[in-house]
């Protein structure tokens, strides 16, 4: 079987827990082919790959949004498209009903391109949509901003959609965004089963991003969010299947319009041998040693969890931090993250770029996520099968990772502080600091959660399972 998976802003080009279980999911098959579909933002990263790929990774596809830069306009045309195309451009606008993914490919046969890419943005029926849109809902912004802003928000799917669709026996997308509408469209014309694992809820993270951003101003904020949740609701409804990695996750889905029928639960899994050699925590002569398996990017809030490491500082001057994750992806960021140890005089921050985490887990005391969104974050899976305790924020499957799903009695492998609160962060940190054996029992129920329910072998019997499943779906 030759499986296409939809990837975005992820593997192959930076490390992280939705690539490492891209590069598990194709290891773990190595009877079925795998094409990658994906998207990236700069066609610098081509052919640049953080992963050795599988050799059942047969072939990438690789489509890159700064390509766009690169498009010439060309002059106005009248009336290209239909008035039923009219309404499809609408609704995808709007987002209030349903849109048939059919409808859409419509848009974009070679009548309506012939000019490139640029040609629906050059039309009449572009503008005229765009005015409507703004006539009954966004009157009070001003007509040129939201038009433009319109226009550079669909320009990137309009770009994808036009992009040669790879055949594949299953369309299986990481997310709801770009990805899941190509996904969906190339299973419509194939006529081939598509189904979607959300680790994160795309949606829900595009929105913090939105908020926290400043290339989006004022109200122009919430036109963006529409959008994002608009593409969602397509990628839903046209899946056969939808996955995800816990229960409230699938709560959420079915709160955004996912059909209930639809949806299942895979949790991540992790390699547990990896980690067999590392002993439970112990108590130690030297610093107290924070870790963190992070990327340094802003939805992981760096920052946060250098302002609860100044606490910890205040009493446990020796105390350290390794920050362990890739550097690269947001510059500006990490410099930030710089100017904050400067600014605060934090003393033994190690900054490490991505290493191989089980080397360095065996010198941790207490791991830290502090993260304001996550789906079901392996790093948390990784350390607890190293037998550390954690303190995480209360964001995606963290909970139940800390505390165990309701029909688990082990205890409590760690503490959940709500997202962005240091001072929580730092007070759960010396407690487990000042506390070697509370350290070690809650290393070890973590330990215990994850050899119970949340292994490779299970997660990867689950999707040999799903794919033998789909070839059943016919369209």
């Amino acid at each position: 079987m030759r499986i296409c998976l939809l990837v975005e802003g992820s593997y192959p080009y930076v490390v992280g827990g939705v690539s490492s279980w891209v590069q598990m999911l194709i290891q773990g098959l190595p009877e079925h082919e795998f094409f990658l579909y994906s998207i990236g933002a700069e066609e610098k990263d081509r052919g640049n790959y953080k992963y050795k790929l599988p050799k059942n990774l047969v072939g990438i596809q690789e489509e890159f949004l700064d390509s766009i830069l690169k498009l010439k306009s060309k002059s106005m045309r009248e009336n290209i498209l239909s008035a039923q195309e009219r309404e499809v451009l609408y609704d995808l606008v709007v987002g209030k009903k349903p849109i048939n993914v059919t409808e859409l490919a419509a848009l974009f046969t070679p009548e309506h391109m012939k000019d490139g890419p640029l040609t629906i943005f050059m039309s009449s029926d572009f503008f005229d949509v765009i005015q409507r849109v703004y006539e009954e809902r966004y009157s009070y912004l001003p007509f040129t901003d939201f038009f433009w802003t319109l226009r550079s928000m669909l320009l990137p799917l309009f770009y994808l959609l036009q992009q040669e669709l790879p055949e594949a026996d299953v369309y299986h997308s990481v997310a709801t965004g770009y990805c899941g509408v190509i996904g969906a469209l190339a299973a419509e014309v194939h006529h081939k089963p598509f189904l979607i694992t959300e680790h994160g809820i795309y949606s829900r993270e595009r929105e913090v991003e939105i908020i926290k951003s400043d290339w989006a101003k004022g109200d122009f904020k919430s036109v963006w969010i529409q959008y994002f949740y608009n593409l969602a609701k397509l990628s839903y409804t046209t899946a056969d299947h939808v996955y995800t990695l816990f229960e409230h996750n699938a709560e959420i889905e079915r709160d955004l319009g996912c059909d209930p029928e639809k949806i299942g639960i895979v949790p991540n899994g992790v390699h547990m041998e990896r980690f067999e050699h590392i002993p439970e925590v112990q108590q130690h002569e030297g610093p107290f040693t924070v870790g963190a398996v992070v990327r340094v990017v802003p939805i992981k809030d760096i920052v946060t969890l250098l302002r609860a490491f100044f606490l910890v500082q205040q009493e446990l001057p020796d105390a350290e931090l390794y920050v362990m994750g890739g550097l690269e992806e947001d510059p500006d960021y990490y410099a930030l993250c710089q100017q904050t140890v400067e600014m605060l005089q934090i003393r033994n921050v190690n900054f490490t770029g991505s290493v191989n985490v089980v080397e360095y887990l065996p010198k941790m005391d207490v791991m830290v996520l502090s993260s304001i969104s996550e789906g079901q974050p392996l790093a948390v899976l990784e350390g607890q099968a190293a037998h550390r305790p954690f303190v995480t924020t209360d964001v995606g499957c963290c909970r139940e990772l800390i505390y165990g799903p309701s029909d688990d009695h082990l205890g409590a492998a760690g503490s959940i502080v709500a997202p962005m609160d240091f001072e929580a962060m730092s007070g759960e940190i010396l407690r487990l600091a000042r506390d070697f054996e509370l350290r070690r029992k809650m290393g070890n129920i973590g330990y215990e959660r994850a050899k119970r329910g949340y292994t490779y072998e299970f997660f990867i019997e689950s999707y040999r399972k799903i794919y033998e499943q789909e070839k059943e779906v016919r369209r």
